[in-house]
């Protein structure tokens, strides 16, 4: 299950509240878990000012592991299937462990067994073992998604589509940041439609589709 929420600055953002720190155990498949840290630490810059954002949240429980990743504009989470021995949760280095379990055989099984009181994850994977510093669940920022208006579904093909049309006429330059995106808004032609528009103040790209349901507001 695959799910990314776009803010803005000084759009809907809380700090998960404080939980008992608890000790998490699991086990999951290298290409599994390799897919998942694929697509969320994709948003993880390489080198940031804010140590928590450099981390995935890893929440284990009911069978699945949970991972989301944010820059404070954009977030991703993804939920994956694993054995949970003991369910928990935590944040680790998003570059450190996808570079770790990109580089171990594939078909393998990957054991995580986060210690909390050592803040330390450690990753076993047959004859390897990893030792990871941790940072508290509790720093780190979660998009507050039910303070959103709208909320709708949209094919990802159609998705990517839409994408291609427009990214192009997209602006690059920071001191003009309204026009860093695309922008969709539903108007009622000959039918109902959802349109997606990006300028950069020279050219102006537009796509439309038919409106997907919720994309009413």
């Amino acid at each position: 299950m695959f799910a990314a929420t776009f803010g803005h600055n000084g759009g809907p953002l809380r700090v998960t509240r404080s939980k008992p720190t608890e000790p998490m155990k699991l086990t999951i498949e290298r290409t599994a878990l390799l897919t998942s840290l694929s697509h969320v630490q994709s948003v993880v810059e390489r080198r940031n000012t804010i140590p928590i954002l450099a981390n995935i949240l890893m929440d284990a429980r009911d069978g699945s592991l949970g991972l989301t990743a944010t820059d404070l504009d954009i977030a991703i989470n993804e939920k994956v299937a694993a054995n949970v021995a003991s369910e928990g949760a935590t944040t680790v280095p998003a570059h450190l462990l996808y570079d770790i379990i990109r580089k171990l055989p594939e078909g393998s099984q990957v054991e995580l067994d986060y210690a909390a009181d050592k803040g330390k994850i450690f990753v076993r994977s047959g004859q390897s073992k990893f030792e990871l510093a941790c940072l508290p669940q509790d720093d780190f920022p979660i998009m507050e998604t039910s303070q959103l208006p709208v909320n709708f579904v949209l094919p990802a093909n159609v998705l990517k589509r839409l994408i291609d049309k427009t990214r192009f006429a997209i602006s690059t330059e920071e001191s003009r940041y309204y026009l860093n995106g695309i922008f969709f808004h539903v108007s009622d032609d000959s039918e109902p439609v959802l349109k997606a528009a990006a300028t950069d103040g020279h050219r102006l790209a537009r796509f439309t589709l038919s409106r997907p349901e919720g994309a009413e507001g």
